[in-house]
């Protein structure tokens, strides 16, 4: 079953929200992430968000190495709204969020059916549900970085579209999709705004191409702790 993409405009933000955390994983307000949902407790997460409102906080762990059930959280996450939802044959649900805004977490609240859920606050993140403002995106630098990047990741391209994509659409896409270190997803998804995001996107292809060229291994950043 498909459903149609919400208005974020329209969209009521709730004060509890349940959050699904997942390392190296990013939503971004207006992007389009599709998850395969299988774990008892985020299959009745689903269930929940769908006789409802249909949103979910996607959040990553603070720390990406740890393997708690219930691992610290950074404090800013993303809410999706289900735009899609297919239930198969052996139980699983195939879904598509698509992003909505950000929040930060008030406090965690105690749920009756084992997944994570949260009192969010979404303030500071008014300008997610207003129609975007042009970026500036230096294009040209950018293209040119992942002339380079893609090919380090074993990743293609149709480089006429990434050309003619509106800026805001390829940052947001290009920052979910790109493999980056779970902190650095973070520091996207905290960026104030498309402007700010897009001027990170870049320098992280561009410093992922030098430490691919020099033999770095991994990023120069450390889980933050709360």
């Amino acid at each position: 079953m498909s459903r149609s993409p919400p208005d974020p405009s329209t969209v009521r933000l709730p004060r509890v929200l349940p959050v699904f955390p997942l390392a190296g994983v990013l939503l971004l307000p207006r992007g389009r992430l599709p998850l395969n949902i299988f774990e008892p407790r985020y299959l009745a997460m689903v269930e929940d968000a769908m006789a409802g409102d249909r949103l979910i906080g996607m959040i990553q762990p603070a720390d990406p190495q740890c393997r708690s059930r219930a691992p610290a959280l950074y404090p800013t996450g993303c809410a999706g709204r289900i735009s899609q939802f297919e239930r198969t044959d052996d139980g699983r649900f195939l879904i598509v969020l698509t992003g909505v805004s950000r929040f930060t977490i008030h406090r965690e609240v105690d749920g009756p059916r084992g997944y994570r859920r949260v009192e969010a606050d979404w303030t500071r993140f008014d300008g997610d549900v207003q129609p975007p403002a042009p970026p500036g995106l230096d294009r040209k630098r950018l293209l040119d970085g992942l002339k380079s990047f893609f090919p380090l990741h074993g990743m293609s391209a149709s480089w006429e579209s990434l050309a003619c994509a509106p800026e805001d659409l390829l940052i947001t896409s290009l920052a979910m999709i790109c493999p980056f270190e779970p902190c650095e997803k973070q520091a996207l998804l905290e960026a104030p705004d498309a402007a700010e995001r897009g001027k990170l996107l870049i320098t992280l292809i561009e410093m992922a191409i030098l430490d691919g060229h020099t033999g770095a291994v991994g990023a120069d950043c450390a889980p933050r702790r709360h």
